[in-house]
């Protein structure tokens, strides 16, 4: 007979299969069978399930007694025919419940007045070993309950029959129609767009997922520490070469994000050389480059879904000319100064923040020749100083910029000069375009610095060649 006491302490098996999850397959990574990513406890790497379950627990105290909150995973998105892109899971779902497969549903019901009080059920796919062998392995719906810990468990071919009563019997319903898979068979986008069945109480989710969000754990600052610094020193690496392509460096990059232990790139780089830097979000990345030129490098790697966001101008030469210099060294000036501005104690928002960047901004730029005021500024400087981050590359979208930094907010500081060829400006800086970008993590007296290890003082980089 089958004796669960002679499991490892952290280990789990299935009461009605009676065999250890180690012997099972899975269709993403749990401690059992990938030990080397994932330490006993945690559902996903660096995050615990009960962290998992105190999200779900904050969630539901955020809501009315009797409110319901449903949430959808993301779909399956194809390239082109059979060819599917790497599945991304849709962030609050994500967050909520560390599952990372498509056709799924959550759905977190408000039972009672304390901290506690609330029920946690999924719909998923069922396993399948026919389908398992030719798409990838599942979950299921037993590891939906016995190792994502949902209350109750079913199928997602259940869900048109178990979820309607559920949802009509609720005091509110929060929920995102925006996130629901756009499909005529999807029951829940049915449900919050039919004049007949739209549920006469129901409210967007993200405003209140949003709050929770944007406030990080400790163990999630860790996994973008853990980003940062597998990133930056990624980036200050390459800093070293003497790179002719752009398409070269995108692909190093790339490559020492995943070998050094992320899950791989966070968002498609900006690899852009001379004045294509001028072009904010330049992704194709396949020109050539020169040696008397700026190259700006906007990249990050991921862990644990967690992102970095990491922006670096150096010349390609390895030594800055002097024009080169002056316009560098007025935007790391002014980029120290609004980094030192995110700790709990100044009291600012990051649109506060933005305002002191740009007239930081047009005082370093009048001292080197630049006729420029803050009526023009967003000639030079066209882009917000800062966003937050978190799982997405800009984390809780909705959330105001004017919302007083306080502990545990993570963002970037991101001021960028960006001159094109016009007269109006000095002619010896047309054409560069300078970003020095850091993800910082708001603390209560200093910023804690997550991407240091990218260097960014004038000396250190040209110290490298």
């Amino acid at each position: 007979m089958f004796d669960p006491s002679r499991l490892h302490p952290a280990a789990r098996y299935y009461s009605g299969a009676a065999v250890s999850a180690a012997n099972l397959k899975f269709g993403q990574p749990v401690h059992e069978t990938h030990p080397h990513i994932l330490t006993a406890g945690e559902l996903t790497p660096g995050i615990t399930a009960q962290e998992y379950a105190n999200r779900r627990a904050a969630l539901a105290s955020s809501m009315t007694e009797g409110g319901v909150a449903v949430l959808h995973a993301a779909s399956l998105r194809f390239k082109s025919g059979a060819v599917f892109h790497p599945y991304r899971q849709e962030s609050n779902f994500f967050w909520l419940t560390g599952w990372n497969e498509d056709d799924a549903v959550a759905v977190i019901e408000k039972t009672g007045p304390n901290w506690d009080d609330y029920t946690f059920r999924m719909f998923v796919k069922r396993k399948d070993p026919k389908d398992e062998q030719w798409n990838g392995y599942r979950n299921g719906i037993d590891a939906a309950r016995d190792i994502f810990n949902a209350d109750e468990a079913y199928s997602i071919d259940s869900m048109d029959s178990l979820l309607p009563e559920i949802l009509q019997s609720a005091k509110l319903v929060f929920a995102d129609v925006q996130s629901v898979p756009d499909c005529s068979k999807n029951f829940l986008r049915r449900f919050f767009s039919s004049k007949e069945l739209i549920h006469p109480a129901r409210t967007p989710l993200y405003p209140v997922i949003n709050k929770l969000r944007v406030v990080k754990s400790a163990a999630e600052v860790a996994n973008m520490r853990k980003a940062g610094q597998i990133s930056g020193r990624a980036i200050t690496e390459a800093m070293r070469h003497d790179w002719t392509k752009e398409k070269d460096l995108h692909a190093f990059l790339d490559y020492q994000f995943a070998v050094n232990g992320c899950d791989g790139p966070a968002y498609i780089p900006v690899i852009a050389g001379g004045d294509r830097a001028n072009c904010i979000h330049y992704t194709v990345n396949n020109n050539t480059l020169k040696g008397d030129e700026f190259v700006l490098v906007d990249a990050g790697g991921e862990y644990g879904t967690y992102i970095t966001d990491i922006s670096r101008t150096w010349p390609i030469s390895g030594k800055f000319t002097a024009a080169q210099r002056d316009l560098y060294e007025a935007v790391l000036k002014v980029q120290r100064t609004s980094v030192s501005l995110c700790r709990e104690s100044a009291r600012m928002s990051l649109e506060e923040i933005h305002g002191i960047t740009a007239r930081g901004l047009v005082d370093q730029l009048k001292s080197i020749g630049f006729n420029v005021s803050m009526n023009n500024i967003d000639q030079l400087f066209p882009h917000h100083v800062g966003h937050y981050i978190g799982l997405d590359v800009h984390d809780c979208p909705g959330y105001s910029r004017r919302e007083t930094l306080k502990r545990g907010h993570c963002v970037t500081i991101e001021p960028g000069v960006y001159v094109p060829f016009d007269d109006q400006w000095p002619k010896h800086f047309q054409g560069m375009g300078i970003r020095i970008e850091d993800s910082i993590c708001v603390d209560e007296d200093s910023p804690f610095t997550l991407t240091t290890e990218a260097v960014k003082e004038v000396d250190d980089i040209e110290a490298l060649r």
